[in-house]
């Protein structure tokens, strides 16, 4: 088993910037698949950012559309804990924000639906004022 424990969340203006952390510990041998999904009221969970490994087996990272070029995800390897950095956060972005972590990971796939992923946080919440 893996458990994924999420933090950094609060409120934060238009404009404004957080860092999320995702600390995962139990049974992490092995390099998978991390990601960050949000979940806004009413709404589906959604797909954010993820890192994983390239079809060459390098780290590579993808995002969803709405919020390239402003989130960043990042990885400490030697601690098992994946970042969010967030800027230029809208109202849009408020949600609950999960970690997500996969059983096992391929090369050169890009993992972005709820259902690729096995191990989950309990969320944060963002939320942004306007």
């Amino acid at each position: 088993q893996v458990q994924l424990v999420e933090s950094g969340g609060g409120l934060v203006q238009t404009g404004g910037s957080l860092s999320l952390s995702c600390a995962a510990s139990g049974r992490t041998s092995g390099s998978n698949t991390m990601a960050w999904f949000r979940q806004a009221p009413g709404k589906e969970r959604e797909f954010v950012a993820a890192i994983g490994w390239s079809a060459r087996g390098s780290k590579t990272t993808y995002y969803a559309d709405a919020v390239k070029g402003r989130f960043t995800i990042t990885q400490d390897g030697s601690k098992d804990t994946v970042y969010l950095r967030m800027e230029g956060l809208e109202p849009e972005d408020t949600a609950v924000y999960y970690c997500g972590r996969r059983g096992v990971s391929l090369w050169g796939i890009q993992y972005t639906t709820k259902a690729d992923y096995v191990y989950w946080g309990q969320g944060t919440q963002v939320t942004v004022s306007s």
